[in-house]
């Protein structure tokens, strides 16, 4: 049997780790959004062979046990009880190692396909915690609509609103982050954290002139102390004509946010001259 998914990126609108766990785990409190920047998933199951074999658009991305995608066949083949062959193809347009949560997005588009085609009748509650065992990122990943994430990224509350008509300028420099590296350089003693509750009640109000006022990133000046490009990169956005702007993850993708799309195919025009991966993109609500 053979389904296709839609593996949609994330972006954080914030994103904060109040404190780190004595498994050295962070806790996280995160605001999150799907954009439609996506990758394409055909998922097969054969009885030809009993092999997990994973292919790609994309030229770097690994195919082996490296790979989430990978990951969460065989994770979910244990789920079922099963030993059908696997066959994912990956129609990659989500840019790697861009802290989009590309990697993450494939595999929770693996654990809803694999779910439909054996029928198990997994919630997204139940694949959230599965692929919690894959990344921190999946369980949103499987919900893939604007949420508040917070625990280990296991906790992941969906917005009871939708959020407006937003236009996201989303622009990938060509520099590489190392999540690990960046979530080292955390001193929880000195960390300024932002006010996840004001913004929570901004965005619940439809205040949002206010809500962008209350972003923030508490990993963005670790990773811009590194790399300042990113801090140029989030200043020429905001001067373009930004409401907002501000860097995903740990890095490096910087988005902009604006509520009209004349301004974001300004700002648009006015990134993509230096940053060849910049994509204008819309919140999936």
């Amino acid at each position: 049997m053979e389904v296709l998914e839609r593996a949609y990126a994330k972006l954080n609108i914030s994103l904060d780790t109040p404190f780190v766990h004595p498994s050295g785990e962070q806790e996280w409190d995160m605001l999150m959004v799907a954009i439609d920047l996506a990758d394409t998933l055909t998922i097969k199951t054969t009885n030809d062979h009993d092999e997990i074999i994973v292919e790609s658009t994309s030229g770097i991305l690994p195919l082996n046990e490296k790979n989430l995608a990978f990951q969460a066949a065989v994770v979910m083949r244990n789920e079922a009880h099963v030993d059908e062959g696997v066959e994912i193809h990956i129609d990659k347009r989500i840019p790697v190692a861009a802290g989009m949560g590309g990697g993450s997005s494939d595999a929770a588009a693996v654990l809803r396909g694999l779910n439909r085609i054996w029928h198990l009748g997994k919630t997204e509650a139940d694949l959230a915690q599965i692929g919690l065992q894959i990344d921190a990122d999946v369980p949103f990943c499987v919900y893939s609509r604007p949420a508040r994430v917070t625990g280990r990224g296991e906790v992941v509350e969906p917005l009871t609103a939708k959020l407006p008509p937003l236009w996201l300028v989303v622009s990938k420099p060509a520099i590489s982050v190392s999540t690990p590296k960046i979530l080292k350089l955390i001193d929880y003693e000195n960390v300024e954290h932002g006010n996840m509750d004001k913004l929570m009640a901004e965005v619940n109000a439809s205040r949002f002139d206010q809500a962008f006022k209350a972003m923030f990133n508490v990993l963005e000046p670790l990773t811009a102390t590194r790399f300042p490009e990113i801090i140029k990169l989030k200043d020429k956005m905001l001067q373009f004509g930004a409401d907002a702007a501000q860097m995903s993850g740990t890095g490096p993708t910087v988005f902009g946010i604006t509520t009209k799309y004349s301004r974001a195919k300004r700002i648009l025009n006015g990134i993509k001259g230096f940053v060849s991966e910049t994509y204008i993109a819309r919140i999936i609500n």
